[in-house]
């Protein structure tokens, strides 16, 4: 059973969130906060498998709960909510260990099957919106400037195409079909992607990219 935590400032949202988890065989809310730093305190003292984190919320924002949540060590993965496709704080919360993002108006399937990846220990990101986040904001990405970034060397040339593929936001199947290869050869090639790369998933390997200057 997938242990579900909801840290939104809004009790309706939260409410309608809740009764969709429950509505699945497979996952649970265990809990309800409306604010970061009670989500991080939820999370230190209970099993919590998945974290719904809003990212605007008194006391605390999502972005801080997150870092905390992910310093922490654990298996929780966090989800981040957001009504706006293109955020900032969604994107610091990403940098800080998310291990996705989906827009509050998803499909309820979506929604539930979101939840079940980030469980098992996948990433999660609206590809609608993946490259108009990462470009918004790659003018605020600090670190290595792209042509003194040599951590790309270590790839070999088909591993860099599935790599530019991944910061466009494409999936498996995608991937698969543009690049003519098997979906299996191709989560041979993420695989090594992300023992080469040092990546903990799929979200790392896009910001990595986009740090390299891959587009």
């Amino acid at each position: 059973m997938i242990k579900v935590l909801l840290a939104d400032d809004q009790s309706l949202v939260r409410s309608g969130f809740r009764m969709l988890i429950d509505s699945a065989d497979d996952m649970e809310a265990v809990g309800e906060v409306d604010n970061g730093q009670q989500a991080v305190e939820v999370v230190r003292s209970r099993p919590v498998d998945v974290v719904l984190m809003d990212v605007r919320m008194p006391v605390m924002d999502g972005t801080e709960a997150t870092r905390r949540i992910t310093a922490l060590g654990g298996a929780t993965r966090v989800l981040v909510l957001t009504t706006f496709d293109v955020d900032e704080y969604v994107y610091a919360a990403l940098r800080n260990g998310a291990s996705g993002f989906l827009l509050k108006d998803a499909h309820p399937d979506e929604l539930l099957g979101a939840i079940r990846c980030v469980a098992a220990g996948e990433a999660v990101v609206a590809p609608s919106a993946t490259r108009r986040l990462l470009d918004r904001f790659a003018e605020r990405l600090p670190g290595v400037a792209p042509e003194e970034d040599t951590r790309l060397d270590v790839l070999t040339e088909r591993e860099l195409e599935v790599l530019q593929e991944v910061a466009r936001g494409a999936n498996n199947g995608e991937i698969s079909q543009r690049l003519y290869m098997a979906e299996g050869t191709v989560k041979t090639h993420i695989g090594r992607l992300l023992s080469k790369l040092g990546a903990r998933d799929r979200v790392h390997l896009v910001l990595i990219a986009h740090d390299c200057g891959v587009r």
